[in-house]
């Protein structure tokens, strides 16, 4: 039986992909989804500890354990393993000494035993690797399977309908070239059997002007093709990115705290090649074959032999290339191996150069570079050869034919069966039939991409979306602003990881400043994020008055919240459109305000163009000092009800800082502030202020009371002090 495998979505999946492959060994179907929630996946990807929690709610009994090669000859397979010490793969037989992985980053291929150790284990000198043991439990198959895991082609078959007018132009033109083209033959055969036969050069002037005209209806038909062609895949590219940008933006922000920038970049190109395959491999491919089955009943008229010749030299064709695909698959995972590692290698070499001078180890270094290119040599050796194999069957097989065709035909006008004429038209039938062959399988392989990519839209399509449909939500603010944080509990995604907030009680009073401060790591910034949503909390309940945060609409409550985080983002435009972002057009009076509060007049008045001027990544670079500013502007400007600062002044020298702070005093008023920072500087005027030690409240209240108390938050201020701040 053969081991059904998957592809992993994302760089950081291939722990989930490997117990779906798994899962789905033993009949039971499940999404990578509801894998990466059991197993807590997070920005780094899951541990083993995480895979083994995953496979237990799943109904698995599971063992992780570090083991030898003839232990784990005798272990129950499937099972999990730690691989390079950086991923992990699926073993899922081993037969004759050889070891039959599945990688969800390459495939499935077959490694020797010295291969297999040396990818395996944990360490240099060691004899043990990592290895997850799995036997299901009944209440394995006690569950029911996820809905809907499988790719949906209905998702993608619903953009063709909505341009099937264009689709249909586009398949009467593929049809009408392809009549076009099945009319070529016939005149080709007059021309010689009439025209040249019975000496008729008039016949002869017709059939060219025929065959000119043909020419002329080919090309018109193919540029109106294109064009139709080029308003398809536009329309349908636009849609299918569109949808998926609008989908990205319903998601949860914890969403984005769990996903590579790279895997979201994939996914929207993905939808190009999904695309691609729609309106290109797809459709061409369909009337290739339409033209394989046409031209194949001509040649059958025109020869039954030199049709049967065909098809079955087209079979062992197909036949010859597929059966070097594993074999390919297999040596591209080792090259891509030695590659990357070469890689690391020179970058390694580049940016260390100062150390390898420094400590004498030029021979050495360039010895590890020289041993890398001496295998990767290898391996293009045996690629080579592989390629040269295909190849040269590939054309034998080809060229034979078009031997044995030739022969055969000559054969048969010589002997009577054939004229001339028909000699000509059917190798012109046998070279528009080798297209459609070679076309059918790009086709299989541009299906085989399009699956995977469908595979990952789907997966985002199928996620739940921050505001439910079918919840209600409230879209107006209560009269009580006063925040409260009621047993809050939370923890970070992750098998292992400690609560980073346990039982916290604190109330935020309306229209007053609060503080947070602590230790590195005490959860201060945790509670900014359930604040502004980032995260539901593990336990406990936010809220607004006497209204629970979850029940307030996001975009209501985000519409009162002016942010300043430590990563804030700063959009390659100009200060203006940073300043006002979502504002078309800017209230200039708003605008000078948060400009005045946040200090930064100066820095845009010596600029040329002064708030035209282009920033961010495309334009001029600014400091940390003046991106904090720009920041504390575009929260000012926004004007909310809610005010959360984390960080917001660490960048600023003390003169800014202090000039910042005082400006802020009159906007503050009325507001409810929260500040989050190490410097207490900028916290000593709040009219509360809570210590966080561990996930827990130590001591709240003002300054003066919590510094009259000497306890920890007496430390704090005393130890910035000593060092000078």
């Amino acid at each position: 039986m053969s081991f059904h495998f998957y592809k992993q979505p994302d760089a950081m999946d291939c722990g989930p992909t490997c117990l779906r492959m798994i899962v789905r060994h033993y009949g039971r179907r499940i999404s990578v989804e509801t894998i990466r929630q059991l197993a807590q996946i997070n920005r780094e990807g899951v541990s083993m500890l995480g895979l083994n929690d995953a496979a237990e709610k799943i109904g698995f009994r599971g063992l992780g354990a570090k083991l030898s090669l003839a232990e784990l000859n005798k272990a129950e397979l499937p099972c999990i393993l730690h691989w390079h010490q950086n991923h992990f793969v699926v073993l899922y037989k081993i037969r004759k000494g050889k070891y039959h992985i599945a990688d969800p980053g390459s495939g499935l291929f077959i490694l020797t035993e010295p291969e297999f150790n040396r990818a395996w284990v944990s360490a240099s000198g060691s004899q043990e690797g990592m290895a997850l043991l799995l036997s299901i439990t009944p209440y394995f198959y006690e569950q029911q399977d996820d809905k809907s895991s499988e790719v949906n082609w209905k998702f993608l078959l619903r953009y063709l309908v909505t341009y099937r007018q264009l689709v249909i132009q586009l398949c009467f033109g593929l049809g009408l070239g392809t009549i076009l083209q099945l009319v070529a033959p016939f005149l080709t055969q007059s021309v010689v059997d009439i025209g040249i036969n019975t000496r008729n050069i008039d016949f002869i002037y017709i059939v060219i002007i025929a065959q000119a005209a043909l020419i002329i209806g080919r090309i018109s038909v193919e540029f109106i093709r294109s064009w139709i062609l080029l308003h398809i895949s536009t329309r349908v590219n636009i849609s299918i990115l569109t949808d998926f940008l609008i989908k990205l933006m319903k998601l949860p922000i914890s969403f984005f705290d769990t996903k590579m920038t790279g895997d979201i970049m994939q996914r929207m190109n993905d939808q190009r090649r999904i695309e691609s395959f729609l309106t290109g491999s797809a459709l061409s491919t369909f009337f290739s074959m339409f033209n394989l089955a046409v031209f194949s009943l001509v040649l059958a008229y025109y020869n039954t032999s030199i049709f049967i010749i065909f098809i079955t030299s087209s079979a062992l064709y197909i036949g010859w290339i597929t059966k070097f695909l594993k074999r390919r698959r297999e040596l591209n995972y080792k090259s891509f191996d030695i590659s990357s590692k070469n890689q690391s290698s020179i970058v390694q070499l580049v940016n260390g150069m100062q150390e390898i001078k420094l400590n004498n180890c030029e021979q050495q270094k360039r010895w590890e570079w020289e041993h890398l290119q001496a295998r990767l040599f290898k391996f293009n050796v045996k690629n080579l050869a592989l390629t040269q194999y295909q190849h040269g069957g590939s054309t034998f097989i080809s060229e034979s034919t078009n031997l044995l065709i030739t022969f055969l035909s000559a054969k048969a006008v010589i002997e009577g069966h054939l004229t001339l004429g028909a000699m000509i038209a059917v190798q012109y039938i046998i070279g528009q039939l080798n297209s459609p062959i070679q076309q059918f399988l790009t086709f299989i392989q541009g299906f085989q991409d399009a699956k995977i990519s469908l595979e990952r839209l789907n997966e985002i399509h199928l996620m739940a979306d921050e505001e439910p449909i079918e919840k209600e939500f409230n879209e107006t603010l209560p009269q009580n602003l006063t925040i409260s944080l009621n047993n809050v509990s939370f923890t970070y995604p992750g098998a292992g990881n400690e609560p980073v907030l346990q039982n916290i009680n604190v109330s935020i009073p309306q229209g007053k400043t609060t503080a947070i401060v602590g230790m590195s790591g005490s959860g201060k910034t945790t509670i900014l994020k359930l604040l502004l949503r980032f995260y539901e909390p593990a336990k406990g309940e936010i809220k607004i008055g006497e209204q629970s945060l979850e029940h307030i609409k996001f975009k209501t409550w985000r519409e009162n919240c002016g942010v300043v985080m430590q990563d804030g983002f700063v959009f390659s435009d100009s200060i203006e459109k940073n300043i006002a972002v979502g504002d078309e057009y800017p209230d200039r009076e708003k605008l000078f305000h948060a400009i005045q509060v946040a200090n930064i007049q100066d820095f845009i008045g010596a600029l040329p163009l002064g708030l035209n001027t282009k920033i961010g990544a495309e334009g001029n670079g600014i400091s940390q000092g003046q991106r904090q500013r720009l920041l504390i502007a575009r929260a000012v400007y926004k004007n909310p009800q809610y005010l959360f600062f984390d960080e917001a002044t660490n960048a600023l020298d003390a003169n800014n800082e202090r000039v910042v702070m005082d400006n802020m005093k009159d906007f503050f008023t009325g507001r409810t502030v929260v500040i989050v920072a190490h410097r207490l500087s900028t916290v000593s005027n709040a009219d509360n202020i809570i210590l966080l030690d561990k996930g827990r409240v130590a001591e709240q209240g003002t300054h003066k009371e919590l510094t009259a108390l000497k306890g920890e938050y007496y430390q704090l201020v005393k130890n910035q002090l000593e060092l000078g701040s």
